[in-house]
């Protein structure tokens, strides 16, 4: 008789002439049997480096990231990462959703580097590219070592995620927080069940990720809540956002995040072909909203953030915490740490 764990049930195949850019070994391919990963290929890679040095002209707040995997099962409709995958000679729009890169020695690499004597012990984001929790990570097991790791070497450190299977990791966190400043971040973009079913057809519910910050939080683990991308027309209604806030607050959240969305490269054309099927009559909308470029209409953005009302340490107050630790570096170690790739 079989058991629950029917998803763990998997075909391997060697494609032995093909290799990603960036990657010297030939790809393993795996396929799983279970319904949430049909159609979907996972190949295999050894990463070069674990510690990715995001570029200084990025406003984020935040100088570096791991990435244990490339492309998200989520499906998210918006996903800014998607222009990411044309690098790996894929597609933005079904092979980001279907062709994921596993990168298996990505914890053995990441042990090496923050031990190298270069290293600072510099803050260190998860989850700003695609979610490490994201269904494969079910067998794969990748964050658990990675959690070790910083906590070993008493690293600052965050994540993001949609999904409530970071629970499974939650006592290494409690570990990580005793040595460091760690903070678990919760993505929720919405409360509606139809805008979330649409927008992010693969992803655990809103309903189970709020229980998953309160576990966290019970846990004495520091959590955020990012209500992200705020789609106009579609994710606005403000007694939604009042039900994610009001969760959050109850929770006790450190902060209480919200970002408009943005459509950077190929996102936007991928964007705008959903919404045409999904929502015609929000076409034209979104068409003034953007025009040519990737930035929401300013008046529009501020309207969205106002319904949310950020508090706490936000994106914008973090960005300056990253800006004061950035001028105390040093030359030598700017030099060295560009080197690095940001995927």
């Amino acid at each position: 008789m079989k058991g629950p764990m029917r998803w763990q049930e998997l075909t391997i195949a060697m494609e032995a002439e093909r290799r990603l850019p960036g990657y010297e070994d030939p790809l393993r391919t795996v396929t799983f049997t279970a319904p949430a990963a049909l159609r979907t290929r996972f190949h295999e890679v050894r990463a070069k480096s674990a510690l990715n040095r995001v570029p200084a002209r990025a406003r984020v707040p935040f100088r570096w990231t791991i990435n244990p995997y490339r492309g998200c099962t989520h499906g998210c409709r918006y996903c800014f990462a998607r222009p990411t995958h044309e690098f790996l000679g894929f597609n933005a729009g079904d092979d980001f959703d279907r062709e994921i890169v596993v990168k298996v020695n990505i914890a053995t690499i990441l042990q090496s580097e923050l031990r190298r004597r270069s290293w600072k012990g510099e803050h260190v984001a998860l989850g700003t590219n695609t979610d490490p929790y994201q269904w494969v990570e079910g067998h794969y097991k990748l964050m658990p070592d990675i959690w070790r790791a910083l906590r070993d070497a008493a690293n600052p450190c965050s994540v993001l995620t949609k999904s409530p299977l970071l629970l499974r990791d939650i006592e290494l966190m409690r570990q990580i927080s005793q040595r460091a400043r760690f903070t678990a971040y919760l993505s929720i973009p919405t409360w509606d069940q139809r805008a979330w079913r649409q927008t992010e057809p693969r992803t655990p519910s809103p309903r189970a990720r709020l229980e998953a910050l309160r576990t966290l939080a019970d846990n004495d683990i520091a959590v955020g809540v990012v209500i992200a991308p705020l789609l106009s027309g579609i994710n606005d209604d403000p007694r939604h956002i009042a039900k994610i806030v009001d969760a959050a607050v109850d929770a006790g959240a450190e902060s209480i995040d919200a970002l408009p969305l943005h459509l950077r490269g190929s996102t936007k054309e991928v964007f705008l072909r959903w919404l045409r099927r999904a929502h015609p009559e929000l076409t034209e909308r979104y068409e003034g909203l953007y025009g040519a470029g990737s930035e929401m209409a300013r008046g529009e953005q501020q309207r969205l953030i106002a319904l949310v009302r950020p508090r706490g340490r936000t994106w914008d107050e973090r960005i300056r915490e990253q800006e004061r630790a950035e001028r105390s570096l040093t030359p030598a170690f700017e030099a060295q740490s560009g080197q690095l790739q940001l995927f």
